[in-house]
């Protein structure tokens, strides 16, 4: 086995590790601190009330992954910094819950740190000029889908598995050792924390954790250089976070429309709505993980290759039918 396979295999194992015994420490700190969600009946509908600090524990499961297998470099070191700006901001939202303008204000002061280390689109297919309000829009979408997604136990990390599981095996295909690493590393707190967060959770994720996984999932397209393998390449990522994409925009879609701010709470998330058509949290989760690995594997065959751009977008326009349909009829 080569030293970057144990490199690998290690960042996810220890991660994983540290991620599983560090959850029942910060669940009992969490509540100590009274630093729990507590049901209003409104929008928190849960039975009882739930610690946060999930963020924290997948957070120190992968700093502790990559420690000692990571080797620094630049572009990754401005990474770090980023996704840990995004958790201090979701925890100071989780404590004193900010404004939304202060809330967008701090992401977009992030969003163009990532831009400044480097984290843009680069493809040729666009003018320059629209390289980087291109990329600085999909930053922001991508973290305030994953945080607009985790409204049900287990569900935004779900969708983070399944995204990252992806990433994984295009890296692998695409021989991008270092990326590997980290998406590893990443992957291993995201299992472990799962374990807690299923359906009943004993744990959340909280706006640290979902800001956090957007941020990182934001970011780490940005580290392939997909016009090298397939023309349309770009496209991969969205295929890949087609849920939480579609989650954040039917959301300013709906609230628009019954004029409401975009950025205010409702019960008009698609799990809400599945759930108030009697699925249970288990079937919920089962049904867009399918549909989130049904993605993965249209993204990875197209990625390298295997399928063609119109195979592609109809294989999309499926996906799509299936997702209206059930929201339709339930």
């Amino acid at each position: 086995m080569s030293n970057i396979a144990i490199k690998i295999i290690f960042s996810f194992i220890f991660s994983f590790i540290i991620t599983l015994y560090l959850v029942p420490f910060l669940c009992s700190l969490a509540r100590t601190l009274r630093f729990v969600d507590v049901p209003d009946g409104k929008i928190k509908r849960h039975s009882q009330e739930t610690p946060y600090f999930g963020g924290v524990a997948i957070y120190c499961g992968f700093l502790c992954g990559l420690a000692f297998t990571m080797p620094f470099q630049n572009q990754i070191f401005f990474l770090l910094i980023g996704t840990t700006l995004l958790l201090l901001l979701g925890l100071i939202d989780d404590l004193i819950p900010l404004r939304a303008y202060q809330k967008f204000f701090g992401q977009f002061i992030v969003a163009l740190c990532f831009l400044k280390a480097g984290f843009y689109l680069k493809e040729h297919i666009f003018y320059n000029v629209w390289n980087l309000p291109l990329s600085l829009l999909w930053i922001l979408t991508v973290i305030n889908a994953f945080n607009l997604v985790d409204v049900m136990d287990g569900l935004a990390t779900l969708l983070a598995i399944a995204a990252t599981i992806t990433f994984v095996a295009i890296a692998a295909y695409l021989h991008h050792m270092v990326v590997l690493i980290l998406l590893a590393a990443f992957l291993g707190p995201l299992c472990a924390f799962f374990l807690y967060n299923r359906p009943t959770a004993r744990i959340y994720l909280g706006d640290s954790g979902s800001l956090f996984i957007g941020g990182f999932l934001a970011t780490i397209p940005f580290l392939f250089d997909w016009g090298t393998y397939n023309r349309l390449g770009y496209l991969t990522p969205i295929i890949i976070l087609a849920i939480p994409l579609l989650e954040c925009f039917s959301l300013i879609l709906i609230r628009t429309i019954k004029g409401i701010p975009f950025y205010q709470g409702s019960l008009d998330h698609f799990s809400s709505y599945l759930l108030a058509h009697d699925w249970h949290k288990k079937t919920i989760l089962f049904y867009v993980g399918a549909l989130s690995f049904y993605l993965g594997l249209v993204a990875y065959l197209f990625t390298i290759g295997l399928l063609a751009t119109i195979p592609t977008v109809l294989l999309g326009v499926l996906f799509l039918l299936v997702w209206i349909s059930t929201l339709l009829w339930g």
